[in-house]
């Protein structure tokens, strides 16, 4: 069975420093947090019961299009964030110089 490719719109809540993607088990979100031209990605929120690894993984390749679009430097803090790098090496390039996972 193929991966289903899952369109999803993400939102850039400023106000709440997180990105968010609303599905129909609610709002999956990465918080996160600013310094200098670096951006930290602190913490992944779920619906309670929620284990769908491949939206999540869908979620945070979008956040690094948009990290990329930005221009920002990527310091992923959370554990399941720093994973996903290591299996998704073409975002090695985001993290600041000196910084290896």
């Amino acid at each position: 069975m193929e991966p289903i490719e899952t369109i999803m719109v993400i939102k850039d809540n400023t106000f709440a420093r997180q990105f968010e993607a609303i599905l129909p088990e609610g709002m999956l979100s990465v918080e996160y947090s600013f310094q200098e031209k670096k951006i930290f990605l602190t913490k992944i929120n779920t619906p309670e019961g929620f284990e769908n690894q491949d939206l999540i993984n869908a979620l945070l390749k979008n956040i690094m299009e948009i990290i990329i679009e930005k221009k920002f430097r990527l310091m992923p803090i959370h554990p399941k964030i720093v994973l996903f790098i290591k299996k998704n090496p073409q975002y090695k390039e985001l993290l600041p110089p000196g910084i290896r996972i």
